[in-house]
């Protein structure tokens, strides 16, 4: 069994393909449970962001991996795997975990060091945890996954440097100091909204949501950082929007929330929508209205590729070097736990054979002194415990060293292992079971 990743970014797609294959929060679950229906993944994650869908999935085989991966995001987007393969990237084994630890550290985010997507990496775990997708390798995977992430943003600065999308997109509305910000959705991209337009000065905010809790909820935290908010139903965004500045729309709603209607007259004011919503939450018309300038992710990208690669060479270099020792250590310490079920199994079938030889020694000796026969199944035990130390020691070395040789099938072939011993062994920590269709 080894990890697949498939997906497509901001790197690869049009924003309208990452539009069409964008999984919405609600939807998430049923896709997962989708996913790990499929004959060949036996467990599987699912990150959706604003720029990035991609599955992490664990397969028996790469092709048939792919396939069953190609075939549920090509179902979501409407389209036909052939259609959507030109948009995708594929990595598997050791590769997979190379991107991985590379997406969680801001490597390859549209703003490289940005430190949002650590929080979507777990979020997005937590969700496949609660669906019951993921099993013994995913757990370790992730839990690596998150530390490394971590210690990129500790030991190298990275995400000092770097900014998140949402700052590149009010960069790109211009100065809000002093101004007036609605925004329309109070989740994680609604607190990261708040959080940057506290940092740019802005003068008063204003948050909608469909869950009056969620937005009332927002609306206090930003107060109490020092920015008068308040909280609005959705149905008076309208009203909100007249005297606002700066519109932030972030819901993750499948259908547009914010359309041509919501942007009342105005009396010449300007205004700037920021559509940070996949699929998006404003509707095209609103940028056509007078006086109105819409930036959504389409305009951010552009905003990066003319501004060029900021100079974070030393840092990124830095992060690079981390991710790639995290990586070797990580394969080596996976090749080595695939040993340790078969030299398990050794040791236990060691001891079965010693004691129905000390069973043999009492049929055939059993006036033997108790006190004798103690000690002789002492020195035998030991006698066996060190010839199989240095072999087995040895062994899991080895394969942490090498990726090239399957070291636990050589020592089930050497000891005439029963190829089902390791997998007991290693049974209380196998993968979530697939639900009976």
């Amino acid at each position: 069994m080894s990890v697949l990743a498939v997906g497509l970014s901001h790197r690869s797609a049009e924003l309208s393909t990452l539009e069409r294959v964008a999984v919405p929060a609600p939807e998430i679950g049923k896709v997962l449970d989708e996913l790990q229906q499929a004959e060949h993944i036996s467990e599987v994650m699912l990150v959706s962001t604003c720029n990035r869908i991609e599955v992490y999935a664990v397969v028996e085989t790469f092709h048939g991996g792919l396939n069953d991966v190609s075939e549920v995001l090509a179902r979501q987007a409407g389209m036909t795997p052939a259609e959507l393969y030109d948009s995708l990237y594929v990595h598997y084994a050791g590769a997979a975990v190379e991107h991985l630890f590379s997406v969680t550290s801001g490597l390859d985010s549209m703003v490289v060091g940005e430190t949002q997507i650590l929080g979507q990496i777990r979020s997005s775990y937590a969700t496949a945890r609660e669906v019951g997708t993921v099993g013994r390798t995913l757990h370790e995977l992730i839990q690596t996954t998150l530390r490394v992430g971590k210690r990129v943003h500790t030991e190298t600065g990275l995400d000092q440097l770097g900014s998140s999308v949402v700052s590149e997109a009010l960069a790109a509305a211009g100065d809000v100091t002093g101004k007036h910000a609605v925004i329309v959705g109070a989740g994680s991209m609604g607190a990261l909204s708040a959080s940057q337009l506290r940092k740019a000065g802005i003068g008063e905010i204003t948050v909608a949501n469909r869950t009056d809790a969620r937005a009332r909820r927002l609306a206090a935290n930003v107060s109490e950082q020092g920015v008068p908010a308040r909280a609005i139903p959705l149905s008076q965004v309208a009203d909100a929007v007249r005297d606002a500045d700066v519109v932030i729309c972030c819901t993750g709603a499948q259908d547009a929330v914010f359309g041509p209607e919501q942007v009342l007259p105005r009396a010449g004011r300007a205004l700037v929508v920021c559509d940070l919503g996949l699929p998006r939450d404003v509707d095209p018309a609103v940028g056509e209205l007078d006086a109105v300038r819409v930036v959504d992710l389409a305009t951010v990208q552009r905003r990066m590729r003319e501004a060029g690669t900021p100079t974070t060479d030393r840092q990124t270099a830095k992060a690079t070097g981390i991710v790639l020792d995290e990586v070797r250590e990580y394969l080596a310490g996976q090749r080595s736990a695939e040993v340790t079920p078969t030299v398990t199994a050794l040791r236990r079938r060691a001891a079965e054979v010693v004691d129905a030889e000390l069973l043999r020694l009492d049929h055939r000796l059993p006036q033997l002194d108790s006190a004798v026969r103690e000690e002789v199944g002492r020195t035998v035990r030991r006698v066996v415990d060190k010839l199989l130390h240095a072999p087995t020691v040895r062994v899991k070395q080895l394969a942490a060293e090498t990726a090239d040789t399957d070291y636990a099938n050589a020592l089930r072939e050497l000891f005439c292992l029963d190829p089902q011993a390791p997998a007991a062994v290693a049974s209380p920590t196998s993968p979530p079971e697939k639900k009976q269709q």
